[in-house]
């Protein structure tokens, strides 16, 4: 009998439904979909399945007729919205900022270059180069994080500020073993070294990291997961070449290898979003005009 009028129930609705509603739970759905990539396996992820053993406990208690039960759980789940922006701030605050990079960003106006930046990195990019190649020579283990979009003041600030051109001269003498500056992560803004022995968020899964990788690569992972930095790592046990981006660890550049890399990632990525910026801009203005 039950399964029947939960029947009549949904051919009702379905009945009285548009166009509209379906889109509307299309969007929805698709809404549901990113949330549960973002916090699936984290420790968001953990925390969600807390929230649905509360919210289960309390249907139950409430059909059961535990008052004083159903009382204290739907008072905890009242509060529930403000425990989950507390507890998940880290993994609320990657989405925005993944948010932030996106094109439409791009397309408002944000992330404007000129002739002289360009040229700014390309001469920074054959000092970490050639730089990379030393240190790598002499397995003198470096850290150096190039930022894109996402600024990294948080970070800079726990640094020394330089505002340095980098050179192999500089990023030797700050890597050098047993200087003041050496223990720690470069940190380079619009092709100049911004800040020196600058610490480095963990990786959101340090358990699941490699355990023979060192506290420079674990630093380097931590780091591309948040953000759109580009970290380039050299090892002081072996003088292996690695890059992280998005979380991810790829080891065994050669110089080459390594420059290429960074032209298409710092240059050739901030010139299409340029590109793109600038067509959507003309598309808008020709709309304008029509109208």
């Amino acid at each position: 009998m039950q399964f029947q009028d939960l029947k009549d129930s949904l051919f009702s609705i379905l009945k009285t439904m548009e166009f509209i509603d379906f889109i509307d739970i299309a969007l929805l759905a698709y809404v549901v979909y990113i949330l549960m990539k973002l916090i699936r396996e984290t420790r968001a992820g953990q925390l969600v399945k807390g929230i649905l053993l509360l919210v289960a406990a309390y249907l139950v208690s409430n059909y059961v007729g535990l008052k004083v039960i159903t009382y204290i759980l739907s008072q905890t789940i009242d509060i529930g919205l403000i425990a989950m922006i507390i507890l998940f701030q880290p993994e609320l605050r990657r989405a925005l900022e993944k948010v932030g990079r996106t094109k439409i960003v791009t397309y408002l106006g944000f992330g404007a270059d000129t002739d002289t930046l360009k040229k700014r990195w390309n001469a920074a990019i054959d000092s970490i180069c050639d730089s990379c190649v030393e240190l790598s020579a002499t397995c003198t283990g470096a850290l150096i994080v190039v930022e894109r979009q996402v600024k990294l003041g948080e970070q800079i600030e726990t640094g020394t500020i330089m505002n340095a051109t980098p050179s192999k001269e500089i990023f030797g003498n700050i890597f050098y073993p047993k200087t003041p500056l050496h223990d720690g992560a470069v940190i380079m803004r619009d092709g100049v070294i911004l800040a020196a022995a600058c610490f480095l968020p963990k990786p959101q899964k340090e358990e699941l990291v490699n355990k023979k990788l060192g506290s420079r690569h674990r630093a380097a992972i931590g780091m591309s997961e948040n953000s759109d930095a580009v970290v380039i790592v050299v090892s002081e046990e072996t003088g292996q070449i690695s890059v992280a981006m998005n979380g991810v660890l790829t080891r065994d550049y050669t110089r080459e290898k390594l420059k290429d890399l960074l032209c298409r990632e710092i240059i050739e990525s901030r010139q299409d979003l340029i590109t793109a910026n600038k067509k959507q801009a003309s598309s808008f203005r020709e709309r304008r005009k029509k109208k």
